[in-house]
């Protein structure tokens, strides 16, 4: 039997924070929303904005030799729908791309791996000053066209987020987990724990210096990856659109036997204002 490729929960929530600003800093309009009021909720990952993240990962490392390496291309949407005038859910998928070389073996696959789907119900107003939450299911959809890029499993569970906002300090955190209920006899069942907690501060001029973990235990193996993430995001305006770039790079603190050693990440989100 094959050995999937380890799998991590992330969510968009840590692979992308955004720029924020701090209310002093002069509005520039963008749509319905000022570009202050839209870094804002891009740090927030339950906020009525619908945002559209390309986030590029290159990690070095791992394999048989140590000397593997993968781009994962994560296409993100994030979109906000309000139920009533007290409740609304935020929609929160990754959809992976990936091509590696020499990291299962000493060969190279090439395709889309598993989709991972996040509901947050959240409070549809927040209070100031308050703590942000959302609470709901996450669902893991064998989706791989290699069998090697994803645990051909179903599976899902709980998650919730837990952030504040202020002073232009970004600080929370984010866990989940997920069972395995359908898919291929013959694979491993899929039990992993994801705590990621973030923290990241802003200037005045929407410029966002942070850092987050992005830990999963996987139940099965017995085994922790713990990527350490740093990184620089700016929200710009481009052709009169609102667009946030993010570049970063990552550590990793602990990981499983074969497992990658450091990583780079850009991403590039464009943000649909209210």
């Amino acid at each position: 039997m094959k050995s999937p490729l380890p799998l991590l929960l992330v969510s968009p929530a840590l692979l992308l924070l955004p720029a924020s600003a701090q209310n002093s800093h002069p509005e520039v309009q963008g749509g319905g929303d000022s570009m202050n009021d839209i870094a804002t909720k891009l740090n927030n990952p339950v906020a009525s904005l619908i945002n559209v993240p390309f986030q590029n990962n290159f990690d070095w490392g791992g394999g048989p030799d140590d000397d593997g390496f993968q781009y994962k291309l994560n296409f993100q949407p994030v979109i906000p729908i309000r139920l009533n005038d007290d409740w609304k859910v935020i929609s929160r998928t990754i959809i992976p791309f990936i091509d590696q070389q020499d990291r299962i073996g000493t060969g190279s696959e090439s395709g889309l791996g598993d989709i991972a789907a996040s509901f947050f119900f959240s409070p549809a107003h927040e209070s100031p000053g308050a703590p942000i939450w959302g609470v709901g299911p996450i669902l893991l959809i064998p989706s791989a066209t290699d069998d090697l890029l994803g645990t051909e499993k179903w599976s899902a569970g709980p998650t919730v987020l837990i952030l504040k906002q202020e002073h232009g300090w970004t600080y929370g955190a984010l866990a989940s987990h997920a069972w395995s209920f359908a898919g291929d006899d013959d694979r491993d069942y899929v039990s992993l724990t994801s705590v990621q907690p973030f923290l990241s501060f802003t200037t005045p001029q929407h410029t966002t210096f942070g850092a987050n973990l992005e830990s999963t235990y996987d139940w099965h193996a017995e085994e922790w990856t713990v990527p350490l993430n740093l990184f620089v995001t700016q929200l710009v305006k481009i052709g009169g659109a609102p667009v946030s770039f993010q570049l970063g790079g990552r550590y990793y603190l602990d990981k499983p036997s074969g497992g990658p050693d450091w990583g780079l990440r850009f991403s590039v989100t464009f943000v649909i204002p209210e």
